[in-house]
């Protein structure tokens, strides 16, 4: 069985993060892909930032997360700020 660390992009924090959110294997980040992968993180890691969201795509792609397309980036780039804006644009009672 392929292990999540043996995809680019993804050491031992950000591992150990995604079996803490629920995320054990490749096939398992695959299927859910990078933006849903993401909010499971966020759920449990609050200092997730874009870059995360990148590495996660990157791995996704089996590639490093700085040979993602300008087209992909820009995509992640806007999940991230109204994902971002959503998040903390309602304060909590």
């Amino acid at each position: 069985m392929e292990q999540l660390a043996q995809l680019p992009n993804l050491g031992k924090t950000i591992v150990n993060k995604l079996h803490e959110a629920g995320i054990d294997t490749p096939d398992e980040l695959k299927s859910l892909g990078a933006e849903q992968a993401f909010i499971r993180l966020k759920t449990i890691d609050t200092t997730a930032c874009f870059s995360m969201l990148c590495a996660l795509e990157g791995a996704i792609q089996e590639i490093r997360w700085h040979q993602l397309s300008a087209d992909r980036k820009r995509e992640l780039k806007a999940f991230f700020t109204t994902f971002s804006n959503q998040q903390y644009s309602h304060p909590k009672p």
